[in-house]
């Protein structure tokens, strides 16, 4: 039993569970703000979908890419983002029947209880859900034969998305709205590249054509600061619409991921960036419920 809870932990990556139902929260607190009507509820259910959906995403992305997970030679990436720092497919402590079966469960789970939002946010909600699992696939199956970064360009687009959705649980689509995406698409596009630097040897292994792979080490670190800058211009668009308080949060992500920035350019050291990177998400959260509550 505990070896089986340590792999179901390793597979959705349990250690980091509580930052999608507050990214997606931090979505909703904003729509509060704009249209009223806050519901504890509403919340409860909102960070049951937020945590349900993004968890079925996670396990996608292990089902989907379970083959090639099985050549990796450097364990570092895994450790980081796994609890008990195996993955747990590849490792025969999961089937893929299993893996699957949870992911369908998950999914199902998160959908049913979108579903019962009022029209049509429910169908808002449940339009981001199923794009963003089959991006989720395009992305994992792209990236094994490419030339240009085109998995990476439309695949993250469903990360972005994430917290617009849980804007769309209680609003419609407006500028907000599309103000948030913008927010977070360059965040995590410089993300990705900074995750694919780090994990660079084992796609080399697999045959991925990752950011560093297509355009080697100082070109991925090119591509984390370009994407850093669009980011930080994003991110004052948002925070002016949103106000001081916001701006101050967005200021604080900014230097952390400036930090993280500086330390892939200097000296390729994504793995001490990572932290850094995953802290701004923490940060821009709260700085975004902050705006809408005080």
């Amino acid at each position: 039993m505990r070896e089986n809870l340590a792999a179901l932990a390793d597979l959705t990556r349990a250690h980091f569970f509580f930052v999608w139902p507050l990214l997606f929260c931090s979505g909703l607190a904003l729509a509060f703000a704009n249209y009223g009507g806050f519901s504890w509820e509403l919340v409860g259910r909102a960070a049951l979908i937020g945590l349900l959906g993004f968890e079925a995403g996670l396990v996608l992305n292990d089902y989907v890419d379970r083959e090639h997970d099985r050549r990796d030679i450097n364990g570092a990436l895994t450790r980081y983002w796994r609890p008990f720092g195996e993955r747990p497919i590849p490792t025969g402590r999961i089937s893929p029947r299993t893996a699957f079966v949870l992911f369908l469960a998950l999914a199902g789970a998160a959908a049913a209880l979108a579903a019962t939002l009022p029209a049509p946010h429910n169908l808002y909600v449940l339009g981001i859900m199923g794009y963003s699992y089959l991006v989720e696939c395009f992305y994992q199956t792209k990236k094994r034969s490419q030339t240009r970064p085109l998995a990476q360009v439309i695949g993250r687009t469903d990360f972005a998305l994430f917290p617009v959705a849980g804007y769309l649980v209680h609003a419609n689509p407006d500028v907000t709205a599309l103000l948030i995406f913008l927010f977070f698409y360059p965040w995590a596009l410089a993300h990705l590249a900074a995750n694919d630097i780090a994990d660079v040897a084992n796609d080399r292994a697999r045959g991925m054509a990752t950011i560093p792979v297509l355009y080697g080490m100082k070109g991925a670190a090119v591509w984390v600061a370009g994407f850093s800058i669009v980011h930080a211009m994003t991110a004052l668009a948002l925070g002016i619409t949103l106000g001081p308080v916001a701006l101050g949060g967005f200021l604080v992500g900014l230097i952390l991921l400036s930090a993280a920035t500086r330390l892939i350019l200097k000296e390729e050291a994504a793995m001490r960036a990572l932290p850094l990177i995953h802290a701004t998400l923490i940060v821009y959260a709260a700085a975004m419920i902050a705006a809408a509550v005080l």
